[in-house]
């Protein structure tokens, strides 16, 4: 499984104006441009006044053809492009599909300039037809890979992982995946708090570990079993600092330890362990930015027991010691 350790290495920047601007293109993938409307784009009262500027940037002229029989009309051009801080490239209209020269042009001057590019399933298509994968690694659709890394030879492609964070370039896999990525970003921009506000405004998972695997079977749960799921994380989020066993959290649900494993995985996609695990670093990484406490007491708060535990995960995780974290990020929030 492809590694998605760097998602903390440089700590958040300031939100304050910060504007994204998503691609529209006839032809446009309604679902991933529906995902970036929807997480940047609407309205947020709560988030205070420094959420996303969001618009929207044409790539065709006139009225655009979208899945579905929906057409829409952008509110400008690339020339949206020159101030966005945050680039939005949904699903591309095709994998064979020419990507407009004008348009790698305004991507790679972005990118220049140091704007973040994130990519929706195909749209890797058009970061790589602009050369702005080369050398880095990249993942999309498991449909598409094979594609991409005949086409693109000096892309490295990570064939199974939801999504991948290159620094200013990210890209993600299918439809779906594309939520995991928006939120990470927001993740990035405004904190743990904030992004499983917004997922449960969607109604949604609020992290799934990048390098997930792509390709879960996962059946419909069984009514009883979907609610005492729901049940189990709810206890584990507020039990966090306890030790767990499959043993333990199987009974808690009223499965034999085999059948509880195998549902977990299908409705997560990862085992118990790597799940509290990534709870507990982020209710670390929460600690860490809201209080002052000692980090021995963050981690025991946090369930691990001592501070050279928590170091030790943390930095596997973020690349960056618990203690460095806090101080970078308090740096950033004067």
């Amino acid at each position: 499984m492809p590694d998605n350790t760097r998602i903390m290495t440089t700590l958040r920047h300031s939100p304050a104006a910060h504007r994204v601007v998503a691609l529209a293109y006839d032809g446009l993938c309604t679902f991933e441009f529906g995902v970036a409307v929807e997480i940047f784009g609407l309205p947020r009262p709560e988030m205070g006044d420094n959420w996303y500027h969001f618009a929207v940037a044409a790539v065709d002229a006139g009225a655009l053809r979208a899945t579905g029989g929906i057409r829409i009309t952008a509110e400008g051009g690339l020339e949206l492009l020159a101030d966005a801080q945050t680039i939005v490239v949904p699903g591309w209209r095709g994998a064979e599909s020419p990507v407009p020269a004008d348009l790698c042009a305004a991507l790679q001057q972005a990118c220049q300039r140091g704007c973040r590019i994130i990519s929706i399933c195909s749209g890797v298509f058009v970061l790589a037809a602009a050369g702005l994968l080369n050398g880095r690694k990249a993942t999309t659709h498991w449909r598409y890979t094979d594609g991409l890394r005949e086409r693109y030879p000096a892309i490295v492609v990570l064939e199974d992982a939801l999504y991948y964070d290159e620094g200013n370039v990210m890209t993600s896999a299918g439809s779906a995946a594309g939520i995991d990525l928006c939120l990470h970003v927001v993740r990035e921009d405004f904190g743990l708090d904030a992004a499983n506000m917004v997922a449960r405004r969607l109604v949604v998972q609020p992290h799934r570990d990048g390098s997930q695997t792509q390709q879960l079977i996962r059946p419909v749960a069984r009514t009883r079993e979907s609610r005492q799921l729901g049940q189990l994380f709810d206890f584990l989020h507020q039990q966090l600092a306890e030790s767990h066993t499959v043993a333990s959290l199987a009974q808690r649900v009223g499965m034999s330890p085999r059948t509880f494993l195998r549902r977990f995985q299908e409705s997560t996609g990862t085992t118990p362990a790597r799940w509290i695990l990534q709870a507990r670093l982020q209710r670390a990484q929460t600690l860490l930015e809201q209080t002052r406490i000692p980090i021995d007491l963050v981690a025991g708060q946090a369930g691990f027991g001592n501070a050279a535990l928590l170091r030790h995960h943390f930095h596997q995780r973020y690349g960056i010691s618990p203690a460095m974290y806090r101080k970078k990020f308090a740096e950033m929030a004067k």
